[in-house]
């Protein structure tokens, strides 16, 4: 093979493997466009399939207070199933589960068809201690319970309500030095004004009767 060929060949296999790491770049864990919307944990367990499960806190790292489960529920079968908790296996944590806007009852996932947990209007899973039982970052055990599948589990990230999940959080906690609207302290106007002190004609005087100048009295019984 003569030196010319030799460095075509070569230059060639140098462009691949160029390509070939830039696309690796652009696909996987590591994608971009995680930036815009992360891979999210799922997992499929008879009928049922839990997708994008996450668990988001306080969008302040600081700040204590509820967090949420965010999930959705697929099921594939020919009958509803009940969602009967969401559990934190390893930290006494339960889940409060509330119906969608306007709905009653426990949560369904109906046959076909599927349920969403988390966002405005959908059903809510809240965690009370939240930042207690779950840390950013981590990838936390959820348990999914179901009527007839029965327990689902699978590692939800744990991430803030900031960014993608803004939407997605709990309901924010108020921070130190912030003075919640309504709490009913008194304004500037609520401050008793002068006009509302006694006046001078209302103190008692020397003669013991309110409103008489003093030495009113003295004169009066000295005519006596």
């Amino acid at each position: 093979m003569s030196r010319s060929l030799r460095r075509g060949v070569l230059a060639a296999t140098v462009l691949t493997l160029s390509v070939a790491s830039l696309s690796a770049c652009s696909a996987g864990n590591d994608a971009q466009t995680l930036g815009i919307k992360p891979d999210n944990a799922e997992t499929s367990v008879g009928d049922i399939k839990v997708q994008n499960a996450n668990v988001v806190t306080q969008p302040d790292l600081k700040a204590k207070g509820p967090a949420v489960v965010t999930a959705t529920v697929f099921n594939n079968g020919a009958k509803d199933q009940k969602l009967d908790s969401i559990t934190l296996p390893g930290t006494g944590q339960s889940a409060e589960l509330s119906p969608a806007k306007g709905a009653k009852g426990p949560l369904t996932v109906p046959a076909g068809g599927y349920l969403v947990l988390g966002g405005k209007g959908n059903a809510s899973a809240v965690l009370a201690n939240g930042r207690e039982a779950a840390q950013d970052g981590n990838a936390q055990p959820v348990t999914f319970s179901f009527s007839r599948t029965g327990k689902v589990q699978l590692p939800a990230l744990v991430v803030p309500a900031n960014g993608y999940f803004k939407d997605f959080g709990p309901e924010v906690v108020p921070q130190p030095g912030t003075t919640p609207s309504g709490t009913g302290q008194p304004s500037e106007s609520g401050k008793p004004s002068e006009s509302g002190k006694p006046s001078e004609s209302g103190k008692p005087t020397e003669s013991g009767k309110p409103g008489e100048p003093a030495g009113q009295g003295e004169e009066a019984h000295a005519g006596h």
